[in-house]
């Protein structure tokens, strides 16, 4: 029986993970087409046209400027060209210096990573300088001299520089996929908040925290995916125009931080508060109202931020922009039917996060603030 459900398990398993791989790759078809054409093309002209002999690097180089990366790809084309130039440049001098052989690789290699770390963070600048220097010391250099796998890493790179100028990709698909997959753990936060409040489950509330803690990939995830978008939008003359949509979701996404940041801080001393039984039954039900209106808020939020017409996307953010302040009006201990001291801490905690969503949502963070009641 065990091992009948074992296989079961196994089974489900792998179904899972070959379903995951045919998507990964459905989704990964155009990307592979561009990638593939541009290694080959750039191998053919650095090999036909400039003449050199089995151009790899300028194959590899152009794979690696596109990829699959997050990073921005002028960062990449750099980081490899002058990498391999300067990885060149140092194996030649230790080569003059302390000849060939295992021990001299060994020694230049480490020098070269330590050095490449000493002038920038790059993981790829790192890669290319380290490797280049390790081949001029334990290879024979090609026909045309060693600075020939420098030309081609540069063709390389300038061949994915092209491919993202003439065929690039709508720069904002993935940071729309982010700020949905953001603010939705941010509505489940929330939501799981109120469940905890309406249960009087502390572990639950603490469950919201650890989610909320969890996210911090996910903003750093879509920081990077801006860099990259910003840096597409202003080299393809066909999205140009989207420059200033990329820069209204860099701002709503510090402002979504801030949201996030705040849901940990408030979600820490919800648990404090539903241990020490800080809420009536009245303000207990009144703050879970509020936690579940603006769960649903954030998600017309992120209907807003993520939609592709521009029509629905300003209705939508209309429509989070009235529910949060009709939201906002609201958080006022009194109004909320809280009187003891940790009760009122927990809905002045939730006042800020109110004033980053309203202000994610494209309200002016004076008149975001206005819309709280006095206290």
């Amino acid at each position: 029986m065990a091992s009948a459900t074992g296989l079961s398990a196994s089974a489900r398993f792998l179904r899972g993970r070959i379903r995951t791989g045919f998507v990964r790759s459905r989704n990964s078809l155009m990307p592979a087409i561009q990638m593939t054409a541009c290694a080959v093309g750039a191998y053919a002209f650095a090999e036909y046209v400039l003449g050199h002999s089995g151009p790899l690097f300028a194959a590899t180089s152009s794979l690696i400027a596109l990829g699959f990366s997050r990073d921005p790809r002028l960062r990449r084309v750099i980081e490899v060209g002058l990498g391999c130039t300067l990885g060149i440049v140092v194996g030649d001098l230790l080569l003059h210096w302390l000849g060939s052989g295992i021990w001299q690789a060994a020694v230049v290699l480490l020098f070269s990573i330590l050095l490449a770390r000493f002038l920038d963070s790059g993981t790829i600048f790192t890669t290319q300088l380290g490797l280049q220097s390790v081949l001029v010391v334990l290879l024979p250099a090609p026909a045309g001299g060693p600075f020939t796998r420098s030309i081609d890493a540069v063709v390389g790179g300038v061949f994915a520089l092209l491919v993202t100028i003439l065929v690039p990709k709508d720069p904002r698909r993935e940071p729309r996929n982010d700020v949905k997959k953001l603010l939705h753990e941010l509505a489940e936060v929330l939501r799981e908040c109120a469940s905890a409040l309406s249960y009087s489950d502390a572990t639950q509330a603490w469950h919201a925290l650890i989610r909320g803690r969890n996210c911090q990939p996910l903003i750093d995830a879509m920081r990077q995916s801006l860099r990259a978008s910003g840096e597409v939008a202003t080299l393809a003359p066909a999205y140009r125009r989207h420059r200033d949509e990329l820069d209204q979701m860099d701002q709503s996404l510090d402002y979504i931080d801030l949201a996030l940041r705040n849901s940990r801080v408030f979600a820490r001393r919800l648990t404090s508060a539903i241990n020490h039984a800080a809420l009536s039954d009245e303000a207990t039900q009144n703050i879970a109202e509020i936690l579940q209106e603006t769960a649903a808020a954030v998600d017309e939020l992120s209907l807003g931020l993520a939609e592709v017409h521009d029509g629905t996307r300003r209705a939508h953010l209309r429509t989070a922009r009235s529910e949060l302040r009709q939201i906002a009006g609201r958080l006022h201990p009194r109004i909320l039917d809280v009187h003891r001291l940790e009760g009122e801490t927990v809905v002045m905690l939730f006042r800020p996060l109110m004033v980053d969503l309203l202000e994610a949502a494209g309200v002016d963070s004076g008149e975001a603030r206005d819309i709280l009641p006095p206290l």
